[in-house]
C-alpha cells in the first residue's frame, strides 16, 4: 500500500503477519441500474479524498490506487461504527520498526448513494499515531484502493474535482477516444505502467506503481546495476511515515520522465533510502511510482478490467514542478476559540429625534469561532527555516502579518513552495511568549 504522512502519504506496504485469515471480499454495485455516479471530491497535497458510508456512518477516506485493502485510521468525533467479524492482525509496512497491531473485519457495508458493496473487509489501525488528519488539515478517516476500481471503470476527473464511477464499462469506453491509452498490468492487486525515465543521460524504461496515494511526482528506487543512481545536486529529506517508522531519502531533478506521448521536464523525484524499504516486497521489475503531482495534470479513466489507463491533459498539464522550500512541516494541533468582531449598522427609530441628523449607528457584536492551530511538526537539515532558529513544536502565529488561522493548511504550504527569493516573515509561540522570525525562500535543486 503507498499512503503519505506529513507532506506526503508515503509509500506503505500492508501486510498480514501471523496466521493467514481468509476473509471473503465483495464489490461496489450498482443498486438502482444509474449509468454512473459522480463523487465529490477534496485535492489536498496532490491527495483525493471522498465521502463513503461504512455500515451507515460517513467517513472521509484517501482514494490510493497503491493500496490493496480498505483501511480504517482515525474516526475523530465521528459516532461509533459497527465493525463485524473482528480478528486480531499485525500490520507491517515501509519503515525500519516492527510491525503494528491491527484488526480485520468482515461483511462490512459500504456505499456512496446507490453505489454500494454489501460484503468488504476492513483492516483497522489500532495505533493512534497513524492520524493523518493533523498533517492534512481535514478529518481522514481512512484509505480505499483495489476493492474501488477492480470492477468498475473510475474515471479520475481532476478539472471537475469528481470521482465518476460508470456501470457499462463497454458502453463508456466509447466515450473516451480522445484519451491515450496506455497499458496497465495488476499484480498484487495494484496497477503498474511503464514510462521512460532519463537519468543523466541514460533512458531507462522503468515498470512505476500508478500510486493516487503518493503526492510526490515519483519516487524511484535506486538500483546500480540498472544505472539508477542519485543525481548529484540532491538534499536529504525526510520523506514521511510508514506503518514500520520514519521514511527517509533524498530528493532531486532528473532530465525528464515520459509517459506515452506525454513528456515533464526537470520533474522533483525523492529517493527512499534502503533501511526505509527493506520491507518491500516489490513486484518483478518495478523502479519506482508515480505519484499525485504527476497524475493531477492529467484526467484519468482506470479501467481494471481491461488492463488499460485512459489519459487526456487537465488544466494543470503545464504547471511548473514546485517543492516545501522552506523545509518546515506544518501539522494542525488543534482549534482555539478566536474572537471577531461583527459591524452592525442600526437606525434610530425615535419620531423625537432630529431629522437632519444622521440617525445611522454603528453598532457591533462579537462572536467566537473555532479556529485552527498550526505547529511545527519537522524541520529540515540545512533549510532556510532551520537557520532562521526555528523549532519543532513551534505554534504558528501570523504570516507576513496575518494570522495563521486565516489560512488553511493547504494555503500555507502553496505559500512555503511559492516562489524563489520570497521572504516570509513569521511571528511564532515558543513557551508562551511570541518571537519573530524571518528567512528567504531558496531552491537547492
Amino acid at each position: 500500500m503507498e499512503i503519505l504522512f506529513m507532506r506526503i502519504f508515503c509509500a506503505i506496504l500492508f501486510f498480514l503477519c501471523g496466521p493467514a485469515l481468509l476473509f471473503g471480499q465483495g464489490e461496489f454495485q450498482f443498486e438502482n441500474h444509474k449509468e454512473k455516479i459522480a463523487i465529490p471530491f477534496q485535492l489536498i497535497n496532490n491527495l483525493i479524498f471522498i465521502p463513503l458510508e461504512v455500515n451507515g456512518v460517513t467517513l472521509n477516506f484517501l482514494l490510493d490506487s497503491g493500496v490493496d485493502q480498505t483501511i480504517l485510521l482515525s474516526l475523530d468525533d465521528k459516532e461509533a461504527v459497527s465493525m463485524h467479524s473482528v480478528q486480531k492482525i499485525k500490520l507491517k509496512g515501509l519503515g525500519s520498526n516492527e510491525p503494528i497491531e491491527g484488526l480485520r473485519s468482515s461483511n462490512n457495508i459500504l456505499s456512496y448513494k446507490s453505489l454500494v458493496d454489501r460484503n468488504h473487509d476492513v483492516y483497522i489501525v489500532l495505533d493512534q499515531s497513524f492520524n493523518f488528519s493533523s498533517h492534512i488539515g481535514i478529518p481522514v478517516n481512512g484509505i480505499i484502493g483495489y476493492n474501488f476500481f477492480k470492477n468498475n471503470l473510475v474515471e479520475v476527473n481532476y478539472d471537475k474535482k469528481k470521482i465518476i464511477v460508470y456501470e457499462d464499462a463497454n458502453k463508456a469506453r466509447k466515450k473516451f477516444k480522445k484519451y491515450v491509452t496506455s497499458p496497465i498490468t495488476i499484480e498484487r492487486n495494484k496497477p503498474y505502467l511503464m514510462a521512460n525515465i532519463r537519468i543523466d543521460q541514460e533512458v531507462i524504461p522503468s515498470k512505476l506503481l500508478v500510486d493516487l496515494g503518493n503526492s510526490d511526482a515519483l519516487w524511484i528506487f535506486e538500483n546500480q546495476s540498472k544505472n539508477i543512481k542519485i543525481p548529484q545536486i540532491n538534499f536529504e529529506d525526510y520523506l514521511g511515515k510508514g506503518f514500520s517508522g520514519d521514511i527517509n531519502g533524498f530528493r532531486a531533478k532528473i532530465p525528464s520522465v515520459a509517459i506515452q506521448s506525454f513528456r515533464f521536464e526537470s520533474p522533483i523525484v525523492a529517493f527512499p533510502d534502503s533501511v526505509s524499504i527493506k520491507s518491500v516486497n516489490k513486484v518483478v521489475d518495478r523502479v519506482g511510482s508515480i505519484g499525485g503531482e504527476i497524475l493531477k495534470r492529467f484526467n484519468l479513466i482506470f479501467d481494471y478490467p481491461n488492463q488499460s489507463i485512459y489519459f487526456r491533459k487537465s488544466r494543470s498539464f503545464n504547471n511548473p514542478f514546485s517543492y516545501n522550500m522552506s523545509g518546515i512541516e506544518l501539522q494542525n494541533d488543534g482549534v482555539q476559540w478566536v474572537q471577531e468582531t461583527m459591524n452592525l449598522q442600526t437606525v434610530n427609530l425615535d419620531n423625537t429625534a432630529d431629522p437632519t441628523a444622521n440617525n445611522a449607528q454603528n453598532d457591533f457584536k462579537l462572536k467566537f469561532i473555532l479556529k485552527p492551530i498550526f505547529s511545527i511538526a519537522s524541520i529540515r537539515k540545512n533549510s532556510p527555516a532551520e537557520a532562521s532558529g526555528l523549532e519543532v513544536g513551534d505554534i504558528l502565529v501570523s504570516i507576513d502579518s496575518v494570522e495563521a488561522y486565516r489560512y488553511s493548511l493547504q494555503d500555507i504550504n502553496n505559500l512555503l513552495k511559492s516562489e524563489e527569493g520570497k521572504w516570509l516573515y513569521l511571528t511564532i509561540e515558543r513557551n508562551g511568549k511570541p518571537l519573530k522570525f524571518k528567512f528567504q525562500l531558496k531552491s537547492i535543486l
